[in-house]
């Protein structure tokens, strides 16, 4: 599976967590757990909180720094429970995109209302034409979910 095909899984199993876990409100960590969890459900490798070393001018630093999740060994997702995504959570996440040499990077923030608002992708090396049919083919997937809810919700009113 490619980076780009993996993000479709990824963004569905955080969408799947968001609307099973009634949306904001939890703490950073236990989306994090929930989204792995999901990711396994759906047979995908992952890991969590792994720790990476990081170099300077050749040298391997003794202070570590953690990855939130590792999907596949190749999507690096962060993930954030705020209010709003800040410009440093995203050059947060193409810093160790780079220091991995990892190519794309999710910044999946559980924290909005809706979670296509809290979706960012960056990208280290991606040709930009895929990644928007990606973000595109993601947010069409989002929409008739969220459809596919509000008919339901009309539905069990009556």
């Amino acid at each position: 599976m490619t980076e780009n095909e993996l993000s479709h899984v990824v963004i569905g199993a955080s969408i799947e967590v968001h609307r099973e876990l009634g949306g904001p409100g939890l703490l950073e960590g236990i989306y994090e757990e929930a989204l792995c969890a999901e990711l396994d459900l759906r047979r995908i490798p992952v890991n969590r909180q792994i720790e990476m070393p990081v170099n300077y001018k050749g040298r391997r630093l003794e202070k570590t720094y953690r990855l939130d999740v590792l999907v596949t060994d190749l999507v690096i997702v962060e993930v954030k429970a705020v209010e709003s995504i800040h410009p440093i959570h995203q050059a947060q996440l193409l810093t160790e995109l780079r220091i991995t040499g990892k190519r794309l990077g999710l910044l999946i923030n559980f924290g909005q209302q809706t979670l296509k608002e809290g979706i960012k992708r960056v990208v280290n090396g991606l040709q930009p034409e895929t990644d928007s049919f990606a973000t595109l083919c993601a947010l069409r997937v989002f929409a008739f979910k969220q459809q596919q809810e509000q008919t339901h919700d009309r539905d069990s009113r009556c």
